[in-house]
Protein backbone atom coordinates (compact mmCIF):
# COMPACT_ATOMS: atom_id res chain seq x y z
CA UNK A 1 0.00 0.00 0.00
CA UNK A 2 1.26 3.79 -0.74
CA UNK A 3 2.30 5.17 2.53
CA UNK A 4 2.17 8.79 1.07
CA UNK A 5 -1.08 8.47 -0.91
CA UNK A 6 -2.63 12.30 -1.05
CA UNK A 7 -5.00 13.42 1.30
CA UNK A 8 -8.80 13.42 0.49
CA UNK A 9 -10.73 16.32 1.79
CA UNK A 10 -11.57 15.24 5.91
CA UNK A 11 -15.44 14.56 5.23
CA UNK A 12 -17.24 11.73 7.10
CA UNK A 13 -17.21 9.76 4.21
CA UNK A 14 -14.30 9.03 2.81
CA UNK A 15 -12.76 9.32 6.69
CA UNK A 16 -14.41 6.41 7.71
CA UNK A 17 -14.20 4.47 4.04
CA UNK A 18 -10.05 5.28 4.22
CA UNK A 19 -10.53 3.69 7.80
CA UNK A 20 -11.91 0.83 6.53
CA UNK A 21 -9.35 0.16 3.41
CA UNK A 22 -6.19 0.63 6.01
CA UNK A 23 -7.16 -2.17 8.03
CA UNK A 24 -8.55 -3.97 5.52
CA UNK A 25 -6.88 -7.57 6.05
CA UNK A 26 -3.46 -8.60 3.25
CA UNK A 27 -4.62 -11.40 2.31
CA UNK A 28 -8.17 -9.81 0.38
CA UNK A 29 -8.32 -9.37 -3.11
CA UNK A 30 -9.01 -5.89 -3.82
CA UNK A 31 -9.21 -6.87 -7.59
CA UNK A 32 -13.36 -8.42 -6.13
CA UNK A 33 -14.04 -5.17 -4.70
CA UNK A 34 -12.82 -3.30 -7.58
CA UNK A 35 -14.65 -5.35 -10.17
CA UNK A 36 -17.94 -5.11 -8.04
CA UNK A 37 -18.24 -1.31 -8.09
CA UNK A 38 -16.69 -0.94 -11.68
CA UNK A 39 -19.77 -3.13 -12.99
CA UNK A 40 -22.49 -1.41 -11.28
CA UNK A 41 -21.47 2.01 -12.17
CA UNK A 42 -21.09 0.72 -15.84
CA UNK A 43 -24.84 -0.54 -15.78
CA UNK A 44 -25.83 2.87 -14.25
CA UNK A 45 -24.17 4.76 -16.80
CA UNK A 46 -25.61 2.53 -19.64
CA UNK A 47 -29.40 3.10 -18.28
CA UNK A 48 -28.68 6.75 -18.35
CA UNK A 49 -27.36 6.89 -21.76
CA UNK A 50 -29.89 4.06 -23.25
CA UNK A 51 -33.35 5.64 -21.84
CA UNK A 52 -33.86 8.60 -23.87
CA UNK A 53 -37.56 10.57 -23.93
CA UNK A 54 -38.13 13.19 -25.81
CA UNK A 55 -41.12 15.31 -26.36
CA UNK A 56 -42.80 15.48 -29.72
CA UNK A 57 -44.27 17.62 -32.30
CA UNK A 58 -47.49 17.19 -30.74
CA UNK A 59 -45.87 17.78 -27.36
CA UNK A 60 -46.55 14.09 -26.10
CA UNK A 61 -43.70 12.51 -24.18
CA UNK A 62 -42.28 9.50 -26.28
CA UNK A 63 -40.40 7.06 -23.92
CA UNK A 64 -37.55 6.51 -26.57
CA UNK A 65 -34.60 3.98 -26.48
CA UNK A 66 -31.10 4.38 -27.68
CA UNK A 67 -30.42 0.97 -29.16
CA UNK A 68 -33.37 1.04 -31.37
CA UNK A 69 -33.11 4.79 -32.69
CA UNK A 70 -29.39 3.97 -33.18
CA UNK A 71 -28.78 0.49 -34.22
CA UNK A 72 -24.79 0.72 -33.81
CA UNK A 73 -25.26 1.62 -30.55
CA UNK A 74 -25.94 -1.87 -29.79
CA UNK A 75 -22.73 -2.47 -30.09
CA UNK A 76 -21.83 -0.58 -26.97
CA UNK A 77 -23.51 -3.65 -25.09
CA UNK A 78 -20.92 -5.59 -25.13
CA UNK A 79 -19.11 -3.43 -22.76
CA UNK A 80 -21.69 -1.60 -20.76
CA UNK A 81 -23.84 -5.69 -20.04
CA UNK A 82 -21.59 -6.01 -17.16
CA UNK A 83 -24.05 -8.46 -14.75
CA UNK A 84 -21.80 -11.36 -15.65
CA UNK A 85 -19.05 -9.54 -13.77
CA UNK A 86 -21.52 -8.98 -10.72
CA UNK A 87 -22.10 -13.29 -11.16
CA UNK A 88 -18.52 -13.85 -11.22
CA UNK A 89 -17.45 -11.56 -8.51
CA UNK A 90 -20.41 -13.16 -6.67
CA UNK A 91 -18.80 -16.86 -7.15
CA UNK A 92 -15.97 -15.66 -5.46
CA UNK A 93 -17.16 -14.10 -2.83
CA UNK A 94 -19.98 -16.44 -1.87
CA UNK A 95 -17.64 -19.34 -2.20
CA UNK A 96 -15.45 -17.57 0.21
CA UNK A 97 -17.94 -16.72 2.64
CA UNK A 98 -19.42 -20.06 2.71
CA UNK A 99 -16.34 -21.64 2.95
CA UNK A 100 -15.62 -19.49 6.16
CA UNK A 101 -18.51 -20.27 7.47
CA UNK A 102 -17.95 -24.08 7.31
CA UNK A 103 -14.46 -24.24 8.75
CA UNK A 104 -15.86 -21.71 11.59
CA UNK A 105 -18.89 -23.39 12.80
CA UNK A 106 -18.84 -25.62 15.70
CA UNK A 107 -19.38 -29.14 15.56
CA UNK A 108 -23.38 -30.27 15.27
CA UNK A 109 -24.04 -26.46 15.10
CA UNK A 110 -27.93 -26.10 14.00
CA UNK A 111 -28.98 -23.87 11.20
CA UNK A 112 -25.59 -23.41 9.79
CA UNK A 113 -26.97 -22.48 6.47
CA UNK A 114 -29.47 -20.73 7.36
CA UNK A 115 -27.89 -18.03 9.47
CA UNK A 116 -25.32 -17.63 6.68
CA UNK A 117 -28.39 -17.45 3.69
CA UNK A 118 -30.74 -14.76 5.70
CA UNK A 119 -27.52 -13.05 6.61
CA UNK A 120 -26.63 -12.79 2.67
CA UNK A 121 -30.52 -11.82 2.15
CA UNK A 122 -30.55 -9.27 4.08
CA UNK A 123 -27.38 -7.41 2.88
CA UNK A 124 -29.24 -7.40 -0.66
CA UNK A 125 -32.87 -7.03 0.47
CA UNK A 126 -32.73 -4.28 3.23
CA UNK A 127 -31.67 -1.60 0.88
CA UNK A 128 -34.64 -2.21 -1.18
CA UNK A 129 -37.71 -1.76 1.37
CA UNK A 130 -37.30 2.24 0.94
CA UNK A 131 -37.38 2.22 -2.64
CA UNK A 132 -40.24 -0.06 -3.02
CA UNK A 133 -42.28 1.81 0.04
CA UNK A 134 -41.39 5.48 -1.85
CA UNK A 135 -42.66 4.31 -5.60
CA UNK A 136 -45.35 3.00 -3.53
CA UNK A 137 -46.53 6.21 -2.22
CA UNK A 138 -45.61 7.93 -5.15
CA UNK A 139 -48.16 5.31 -7.60
CA UNK A 140 -50.96 6.23 -5.32
CA UNK A 141 -50.38 10.01 -5.23
CA UNK A 142 -49.86 9.74 -8.28
CA UNK A 143 -53.19 8.01 -9.22
CA UNK A 144 -54.91 10.43 -6.52
CA UNK A 145 -54.14 13.23 -8.93
CA UNK A 146 -55.67 12.05 -11.82
CA UNK A 147 -52.56 10.70 -13.63
CA UNK A 148 -53.39 8.21 -16.39
CA UNK A 149 -52.76 5.12 -15.31
CA UNK A 150 -50.77 4.12 -18.20
CA UNK A 151 -47.77 7.14 -17.17
CA UNK A 152 -48.10 5.56 -13.82
CA UNK A 153 -46.85 2.51 -14.70
CA UNK A 154 -44.32 3.64 -16.99
CA UNK A 155 -42.69 5.53 -14.47
CA UNK A 156 -42.69 3.33 -11.43
CA UNK A 157 -41.20 0.26 -13.83
CA UNK A 158 -38.22 2.48 -15.12
CA UNK A 159 -37.70 3.03 -11.50
CA UNK A 160 -37.73 -0.30 -10.17
CA UNK A 161 -36.59 -2.74 -13.31
CA UNK A 162 -32.80 -2.97 -11.66
CA UNK A 163 -34.75 -5.48 -8.84
CA UNK A 164 -34.54 -7.77 -11.51
CA UNK A 165 -30.85 -8.99 -10.76
CA UNK A 166 -31.65 -9.17 -7.23
CA UNK A 167 -34.17 -11.85 -7.93
CA UNK A 168 -32.23 -14.03 -10.21
CA UNK A 169 -28.73 -13.14 -7.72
CA UNK A 170 -30.53 -14.72 -4.22
CA UNK A 171 -32.16 -17.98 -6.05
CA UNK A 172 -28.06 -18.39 -7.29
CA UNK A 173 -26.98 -17.29 -3.96
CA UNK A 174 -28.96 -19.64 -2.27
CA UNK A 175 -27.80 -22.97 -3.96
CA UNK A 176 -24.08 -21.79 -3.17
CA UNK A 177 -23.66 -24.65 -1.27
CA UNK A 178 -25.01 -27.57 -3.60
CA UNK A 179 -22.82 -25.35 -6.21
CA UNK A 180 -19.70 -24.86 -5.00
CA UNK A 181 -19.82 -28.67 -4.23
CA UNK A 182 -20.53 -29.26 -7.51
CA UNK A 183 -17.10 -27.56 -8.08
CA UNK A 184 -15.30 -29.12 -5.66
CA UNK A 185 -16.00 -32.69 -7.10
CA UNK A 186 -16.41 -32.11 -11.03
CA UNK A 187 -14.39 -28.90 -11.20
CA UNK A 188 -15.11 -27.38 -14.87
CA UNK A 189 -16.88 -30.22 -15.57
CA UNK A 190 -19.93 -28.41 -13.21
CA UNK A 191 -19.29 -25.03 -16.06
CA UNK A 192 -19.45 -27.36 -18.70
CA UNK A 193 -22.58 -29.00 -18.12
CA UNK A 194 -24.40 -25.48 -17.03
CA UNK A 195 -23.00 -24.09 -20.63
CA UNK A 196 -24.78 -27.58 -22.41
CA UNK A 197 -27.36 -27.19 -20.66
CA UNK A 198 -28.18 -23.42 -21.75
CA UNK A 199 -27.58 -24.14 -25.39
CA UNK A 200 -29.89 -27.10 -24.67
CA UNK A 201 -32.33 -24.84 -23.67
CA UNK A 202 -32.00 -22.49 -26.67
CA UNK A 203 -32.20 -24.87 -28.72
CA UNK A 204 -35.41 -26.19 -28.11
CA UNK A 205 -36.51 -22.70 -28.12
CA UNK A 206 -35.82 -21.51 -31.03
CA UNK A 207 -35.70 -24.41 -33.46
CA UNK A 208 -38.34 -26.50 -31.56
CA UNK A 209 -40.75 -24.05 -30.43
CA UNK A 210 -41.26 -24.84 -27.04
CA UNK A 211 -42.34 -22.18 -24.64
CA UNK A 212 -41.27 -20.47 -21.65
CA UNK A 213 -38.12 -23.13 -21.37
CA UNK A 214 -36.25 -19.89 -22.00
CA UNK A 215 -36.66 -19.28 -18.77
CA UNK A 216 -34.70 -22.43 -16.94
CA UNK A 217 -31.49 -20.12 -18.65
CA UNK A 218 -32.14 -17.21 -15.56
CA UNK A 219 -30.96 -20.32 -13.34
CA UNK A 220 -28.63 -22.12 -16.02
CA UNK A 221 -26.40 -18.71 -17.19
CA UNK A 222 -26.12 -17.36 -14.15
CA UNK A 223 -25.51 -19.98 -12.38
CA UNK A 224 -22.40 -20.80 -14.64
CA UNK A 225 -21.38 -17.38 -14.84
CA UNK A 226 -21.05 -17.83 -11.07
CA UNK A 227 -19.38 -21.07 -11.13
CA UNK A 228 -16.60 -19.11 -13.29
CA UNK A 229 -16.12 -17.11 -9.63
CA UNK A 230 -15.34 -20.32 -7.76
CA UNK A 231 -12.77 -21.52 -11.00
CA UNK A 232 -10.83 -17.62 -9.77
CA UNK A 233 -10.66 -18.54 -6.09
CA UNK A 234 -9.44 -21.81 -7.38
CA UNK A 235 -6.57 -20.34 -9.09
CA UNK A 236 -7.74 -21.96 -12.66
CA UNK A 237 -7.03 -18.21 -14.50
CA UNK A 238 -3.67 -17.48 -12.25
CA UNK A 239 -1.86 -16.92 -14.97
CA UNK A 240 -2.90 -14.15 -17.34
CA UNK A 241 -2.21 -16.34 -20.85
CA UNK A 242 -4.52 -18.17 -19.41
CA UNK A 243 -7.30 -15.87 -19.02
CA UNK A 244 -6.89 -13.84 -21.75
CA UNK A 245 -7.19 -17.56 -23.87
CA UNK A 246 -10.99 -17.03 -22.28
CA UNK A 247 -11.43 -13.85 -23.29
CA UNK A 248 -10.53 -14.62 -26.80
CA UNK A 249 -12.56 -18.12 -27.15
CA UNK A 250 -15.39 -15.94 -25.46
CA UNK A 251 -15.55 -13.13 -28.06
CA UNK A 252 -15.04 -15.65 -30.40
CA UNK A 253 -18.32 -17.71 -29.85
CA UNK A 254 -19.77 -14.14 -29.29
CA UNK A 255 -19.13 -13.05 -32.57
CA UNK A 256 -20.18 -16.19 -34.11
CA UNK A 257 -23.32 -16.82 -32.37
CA UNK A 258 -24.80 -13.00 -33.33
CA UNK A 259 -22.97 -11.99 -36.21
CA UNK A 260 -23.30 -15.46 -38.27
CA UNK A 261 -25.62 -16.84 -36.03
CA UNK A 262 -29.01 -16.29 -34.53
CA UNK A 263 -28.89 -13.88 -31.69
CA UNK A 264 -29.35 -10.31 -32.10
CA UNK A 265 -25.86 -7.98 -31.27
CA UNK A 266 -27.56 -6.01 -28.25
CA UNK A 267 -27.17 -8.09 -25.17
CA UNK A 268 -30.10 -6.29 -23.63
CA UNK A 269 -33.42 -5.72 -25.09
CA UNK A 270 -34.37 -4.10 -28.11
CA UNK A 271 -37.75 -2.57 -28.98
CA UNK A 272 -38.72 -4.15 -32.01
CA UNK A 273 -36.76 -7.45 -31.35
CA UNK A 274 -37.95 -10.74 -31.21
CA UNK A 275 -35.25 -11.93 -29.30
CA UNK A 276 -33.64 -10.62 -25.93
CA UNK A 277 -30.30 -11.81 -24.68
CA UNK A 278 -31.26 -10.70 -21.36
CA UNK A 279 -34.75 -11.67 -20.44
CA UNK A 280 -34.31 -14.33 -20.29
CA UNK A 281 -30.66 -14.99 -21.07
CA UNK A 282 -29.60 -16.47 -23.80
CA UNK A 283 -26.26 -18.44 -24.69
CA UNK A 284 -24.66 -15.15 -26.61
CA UNK A 285 -24.53 -13.96 -22.94
CA UNK A 286 -23.33 -16.40 -21.56
CA UNK A 287 -20.07 -16.11 -24.28
CA UNK A 288 -20.38 -12.53 -23.27
CA UNK A 289 -19.34 -13.35 -19.82
CA UNK A 290 -16.81 -15.90 -20.62
CA UNK A 291 -15.45 -12.98 -22.67
CA UNK A 292 -15.96 -10.49 -19.82
CA UNK A 293 -14.41 -13.06 -17.50
CA UNK A 294 -11.27 -13.34 -19.33
CA UNK A 295 -10.43 -10.02 -19.52
CA UNK A 296 -11.13 -8.78 -16.25
CA UNK A 297 -9.10 -11.37 -15.04
CA UNK A 298 -6.70 -10.94 -17.45
CA UNK A 299 -5.96 -7.43 -16.24
CA UNK A 300 -5.97 -8.87 -12.43
CA UNK A 301 -2.13 -8.63 -11.94
CA UNK A 302 -2.05 -5.30 -13.08
CA UNK A 303 -5.18 -4.26 -10.96
CA UNK A 304 -4.03 -5.40 -8.00
CA UNK A 305 -1.27 -3.20 -8.55
CA UNK A 306 -3.52 -0.23 -8.66
CA UNK A 307 -5.59 -0.58 -5.39
CA UNK A 308 -1.99 -1.08 -3.80
CA UNK A 309 -2.29 3.25 -3.77
CA UNK A 310 -4.57 4.16 -0.82
CA UNK A 311 -6.57 6.73 -2.90
CA UNK A 312 -8.08 4.42 -5.34
CA UNK A 313 -8.87 1.82 -2.97
CA UNK A 314 -9.90 3.93 -0.75
CA UNK A 315 -12.85 5.16 -3.25
CA UNK A 316 -13.18 1.47 -3.69
CA UNK A 317 -13.98 1.01 -0.36
CA UNK A 318 -16.36 3.62 -0.50
CA UNK A 319 -18.14 3.09 -3.45
CA UNK A 320 -18.69 -0.62 -2.08
CA UNK A 321 -20.39 0.89 0.65
CA UNK A 322 -22.68 2.60 -1.06
CA UNK A 323 -23.37 0.08 -4.43
CA UNK A 324 -27.20 -1.60 -3.72
CA UNK A 325 -28.08 2.30 -2.85
CA UNK A 326 -26.85 3.63 -5.72
CA UNK A 327 -27.99 0.78 -7.89
CA UNK A 328 -31.44 0.64 -6.92
CA UNK A 329 -32.08 4.30 -6.93
CA UNK A 330 -30.17 5.72 -10.32
CA UNK A 331 -33.21 5.55 -12.11
CA UNK A 332 -35.19 6.99 -9.43
CA UNK A 333 -32.48 9.83 -9.97
CA UNK A 334 -33.46 10.05 -13.46
CA UNK A 335 -36.77 9.93 -13.58
CA UNK A 336 -37.30 12.71 -10.87
CA UNK A 337 -34.92 14.53 -13.40
CA UNK A 338 -37.44 14.11 -16.54
CA UNK A 339 -40.17 14.94 -14.70
CA UNK A 340 -38.49 18.12 -13.57
CA UNK A 341 -37.61 18.98 -17.20
CA UNK A 342 -41.12 17.94 -18.11
CA UNK A 343 -42.76 20.40 -15.52
CA UNK A 344 -40.78 23.41 -16.55
CA UNK A 345 -42.02 23.04 -19.86
CA UNK A 346 -40.34 20.35 -21.61
CA UNK A 347 -36.60 22.16 -21.43
CA UNK A 348 -33.77 19.78 -22.76
CA UNK A 349 -36.81 17.05 -23.94
CA UNK A 350 -37.27 18.60 -27.62
CA UNK A 351 -33.38 17.23 -29.00
CA UNK A 352 -34.29 14.08 -30.98
CA UNK A 353 -31.97 10.89 -29.70
CA UNK A 354 -28.64 10.52 -31.35
CA UNK A 355 -28.41 13.90 -32.90
CA UNK A 356 -24.99 15.92 -32.07
CA UNK A 357 -26.98 18.04 -30.66
CA UNK A 358 -28.55 15.11 -28.37
CA UNK A 359 -24.57 14.10 -27.95
CA UNK A 360 -23.33 17.15 -26.89
CA UNK A 361 -26.24 17.49 -23.68
CA UNK A 362 -25.01 14.26 -21.94
CA UNK A 363 -22.54 15.69 -19.66
CA UNK A 364 -24.91 18.02 -18.67
CA UNK A 365 -28.00 15.32 -18.45
CA UNK A 366 -25.52 12.92 -16.83
CA UNK A 367 -24.43 15.75 -13.70
CA UNK A 368 -28.18 16.24 -13.07
CA UNK A 369 -28.48 12.66 -12.73
CA UNK A 370 -25.50 12.93 -10.25
CA UNK A 371 -27.11 15.62 -8.80
CA UNK A 372 -30.78 14.20 -7.87
CA UNK A 373 -28.64 10.92 -7.08
CA UNK A 374 -26.87 12.55 -4.18
CA UNK A 375 -29.36 12.99 -1.74
CA UNK A 376 -31.08 9.52 -1.84
CA UNK A 377 -27.08 8.27 -1.33
CA UNK A 378 -27.06 10.57 1.66
CA UNK A 379 -30.23 9.42 3.27
CA UNK A 380 -30.01 5.62 2.38
CA UNK A 381 -26.50 4.60 2.14
CA UNK A 382 -25.17 4.83 5.65
CA UNK A 383 -28.11 1.81 6.48
CA UNK A 384 -27.01 -0.06 3.58
CA UNK A 385 -25.14 -2.30 5.64
CA UNK A 386 -25.62 -2.15 9.01
CA UNK A 387 -26.58 -5.76 9.94
CA UNK A 388 -24.44 -8.37 11.14
CA UNK A 389 -25.08 -11.69 12.10
CA UNK A 390 -26.21 -12.88 16.03
CA UNK A 391 -24.42 -16.23 16.56
CA UNK A 392 -26.34 -18.22 18.57
CA UNK A 393 -29.57 -16.86 17.65
CA UNK A 394 -32.80 -18.47 17.18
CA UNK A 395 -32.77 -20.81 14.04
CA UNK A 396 -35.34 -20.50 11.01
CA UNK A 397 -37.31 -23.80 10.31
CA UNK A 398 -36.52 -24.43 6.88
CA UNK A 399 -39.96 -24.53 5.50
CA UNK A 400 -39.69 -20.55 6.39
CA UNK A 401 -36.41 -19.80 4.78
CA UNK A 402 -38.20 -21.45 1.47
CA UNK A 403 -40.99 -19.68 1.63
CA UNK A 404 -39.61 -16.72 2.12
CA UNK A 405 -36.93 -16.78 0.12
CA UNK A 406 -39.91 -17.71 -3.07
CA UNK A 407 -42.18 -14.77 -1.93
CA UNK A 408 -39.02 -11.79 -2.41
CA UNK A 409 -37.88 -13.30 -5.63
CA UNK A 410 -41.40 -13.36 -6.96
CA UNK A 411 -42.32 -10.16 -5.59
CA UNK A 412 -38.92 -8.79 -7.25
CA UNK A 413 -39.52 -10.28 -10.01
CA UNK A 414 -43.24 -8.77 -10.14
CA UNK A 415 -41.97 -5.44 -9.27
CA UNK A 416 -39.81 -5.88 -12.60
CA UNK A 417 -41.82 -7.88 -15.01
CA UNK A 418 -45.54 -6.17 -14.58
CA UNK A 419 -44.61 -3.17 -12.28
CA UNK A 420 -45.95 -2.28 -8.64
CA UNK A 421 -48.68 0.24 -10.86
CA UNK A 422 -52.30 -1.34 -11.30
CA UNK A 423 -54.57 -0.75 -14.05
CA UNK A 424 -57.51 -1.17 -11.56
CA UNK A 425 -58.38 -0.17 -7.88
CA UNK A 426 -58.54 2.60 -6.30
CA UNK A 427 -55.10 2.66 -4.86
CA UNK A 428 -53.47 2.55 -8.27
CA UNK A 429 -50.65 -0.24 -6.98
CA UNK A 430 -50.47 -4.16 -6.90
CA UNK A 431 -50.16 -4.00 -2.99
CA UNK A 432 -49.55 -7.96 -3.15
CA UNK A 433 -46.38 -7.17 -5.45
CA UNK A 434 -45.02 -4.42 -3.10
CA UNK A 435 -45.88 -6.79 -0.18
CA UNK A 436 -44.38 -9.84 -0.98
CA UNK A 437 -40.93 -9.02 -0.26
CA UNK A 438 -41.27 -7.70 3.07
CA UNK A 439 -43.62 -10.88 4.22
CA UNK A 440 -40.88 -12.93 2.85
CA UNK A 441 -38.02 -10.90 5.13
CA UNK A 442 -40.04 -11.43 8.35
CA UNK A 443 -40.47 -15.35 7.17
CA UNK A 444 -36.98 -15.27 7.31
CA UNK A 445 -36.47 -13.59 10.30
CA UNK A 446 -34.79 -10.46 10.35
CA UNK A 447 -35.92 -9.51 13.64
CA UNK A 448 -35.35 -12.29 15.52
CA UNK A 449 -32.30 -12.99 14.77
CA UNK A 450 -29.85 -10.12 13.29
CA UNK A 451 -29.68 -6.85 15.21
CA UNK A 452 -27.11 -4.18 14.28
CA UNK A 453 -23.60 -4.52 13.86
CA UNK A 454 -20.73 -4.52 12.24
CA UNK A 455 -20.81 -5.19 8.31
CA UNK A 456 -19.85 -8.63 7.53
CA UNK A 457 -15.74 -8.64 5.54
CA UNK A 458 -16.73 -11.19 2.94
Amino acid sequence: MTADAPEKPNNGLWRQARELAQTAPPERNRWVDFLRALSILAVVIGHWLVAAPYIDDNGAVIGANLLGILPWSQWLTWGFQVMPIFFLVGGYSNGVSWSAQLRNAEDGQRGLYRDWFASRVQRLITPVFPVLLLWALIAFGMTMAGMGRGQVEMATQLALVPVWFLAVYLLVTAITPLSLKAWEKFGMGSFIALVAAAIAVDWLTLSVGVPYINFINFLFVWVGIHQLGYAWKGGVFEKPAVAFLWFVGGLAALVGLTVFGPYPIAMIGVPGNEITNSMPPTAALFALGVMLTGLVLALEPAGRRMLENLSIWTATVLMNGMIMTVYLWHLTAFVLVMVAAWMLGGIGLDMYPGTATWWFSRPVWFALYIIALLPMIAIFARHERSFGPVRGGRTVPKARVVAGVLMICIGLAMTAAISIASPEGITGVRIWVVALPFVGAALLGFGPVYRSGKPESA
